[in-house]
């Protein structure tokens, strides 16, 4: 189509304005529902631009609408804008300038290169059709616990709705992928997470005296074993679930049977129903494990995040645009991960299409996410934003047939 082609001569005069953006975000990150500068730059950004901007959203969010020429549909792209408690480890000019803080989860990225689709995008309005919804989300990567997540919040404060997107796009970067290349998936992208902790109470008791009370300790590192040993036997393998432990708390003293342990640690599943048969099980394992040993095993299980499905139809006529964007070449398909992302409340409410951009520098190893030394290269920004804007735009066309919405067919603005 001659609007891609359009957005394509236009990448090489942005490629400037994506570094500047990234480095300046990366230099002065923020932790989740604490993003009140990160957001007031990108609301400035949005309407210097001419755009209908609405902040304070579930917190920090910041929604911008450029609205084409014609009548249309509503599109949204979404971009994360917190950042991690890590100290960064990578010397550059442009580090962060914030102690114990850093963009180790390729945020920075996220939020430059949807800011600069708004501009490309802002640049050929006269050419579009419908309304382009740009949403900046905070609280990605897990709130503190007692608050909602970003994407969640949006959700239920209605930046899908009035009138209702008929589709929602979100990226992430993948430090083992090379710059350039893109990997999706078809239907079912990321895992859902739950939070799950394990309390067990026993009966406190000298330390030279353990027969006249209940080791809760005791117990865990069993409970522990037996939980594993419980997933590996009892859940069919070719149903992937991941449930880890990553802290653990109890006693007050070296020479005291602690009266209680409590353990937190997350689950991860695949498939909904698998989550119930897992939960299900374990409750019914540990109420044996509590008559054999005489403690009181409890274990409770929050739901964080919902699994993240991208729209099938969605994703193949997104694929086909890639193709026509990047290179079939440069298109790799994702297995579903065992890692969870709350884009997946937005994918929950309209049709989604999720993927993922290379980062890592051809021929180099590539650091983690959530690593202090997480390093992507700063040439795939062009290609971030090549697919972004060029899928926002082939949405907005009529020719793009999007998955019909419940009820009728995929809103429009009139």
């Amino acid at each position: 189509m001659d609007l891609l082609k359009e957005i394509q001569t236009q990448l090489a005069g942005l490629a400037g304005e994506l570094t500047a953006l990234r480095r300046q975000f990366h230099q002065y990150p923020e932790l989740s529902h604490q993003e009140e500068r990160t957001a007031g730059v990108v609301a400035q950004y949005l309407q210097d631009l001419g755009l209908n901007v609405q902040t304070g959203i579930a917190g920090h969010g910041v929604v911008g609408t450029l609205r084409g020429s014609r009548p249309g549909r509503v599109v949204a792209y979404r971009a994360d804008m917190d950042a991690l408690p890590l100290t960064e480890k990578v010397k550059t000019s442009w580090r962060s300038r914030v102690p114990g803080v850093m963009h180790a989860c390729g945020h920075d990225f996220h939020l430059s290169i949807a800011l600069v689709t708004a501009r490309l995008l802002s640049n050929l309005k006269d050419r579009l059709a419908g309304e382009f919804r740009f949403i900046f989300q905070p609280a990605e990567e897990g709130p503190p616990r007692g608050e909602v997540s970003g994407a969640r919040g949006m959700v239920a404060a209605g930046v899908l709705d009035n009138p209702p997107v008929a589709a929602i796009l979100g990226l992430h970067v993948a430090p083992n992928l090379d710059v350039g290349h893109i990997r999706y998936g078809p239907e079912v992208v990321m895992a859902g997470a739950d939070r799950v902790i394990l309390t067990i109470t026993g009966k406190a008791a000298h330390g030279a005296t353990p027969h006249r009370g209940v080791d809760p300790i005791l117990v865990s590192a069993q409970v522990l074993t037996q939980i594993q040993g419980f997933l590996a036997q009892k859940i069919d393998a070719r149903h992937p679930v991941v449930l880890t432990f990553g802290s653990i708390s109890g006693g007050t003293r070296f020479n005291i049977l602690a009266e209680k342990v409590t353990l937190e640690g997350s689950f991860r599943y695949l498939e909904d129903a698998v989550r119930q048969e897992v939960l299900a099980g374990l409750k019914k394992q540990l109420a044996g494990w509590s008559q054999a040993t005489g403690a009181k095993i409890e274990l409770s299980a929050q739901p964080i995040y919902p699994i993240l499905k991208n729209d099938p139809q969605l994703s193949q006529q997104a694929v086909a645009a890639l193709r026509s964007l990047l290179g079939a070449k440069r298109l790799k398909l994702h297995q579903p991960a065992m890692g969870s992302e709350d884009f997946s409340y937005f994918a929950a409410q309209a049709p989604a299409f999720y993927f993922f951009l290379g980062v890592r520098t051809p021929g180099a190893q590539g650091q983690a996410l959530h690593s202090p030394e997480f390093a992507p290269d700063e040439a795939a920004l062009p290609w971030g934003l090549r697919a972004a804007a060029g899928l926002l735009a082939a949405l907005s066309e009529p020719e793009f047939i999007l998955p019909q919405m419940v009820g009728g067919a995929s809103p429009t603005r009139g």
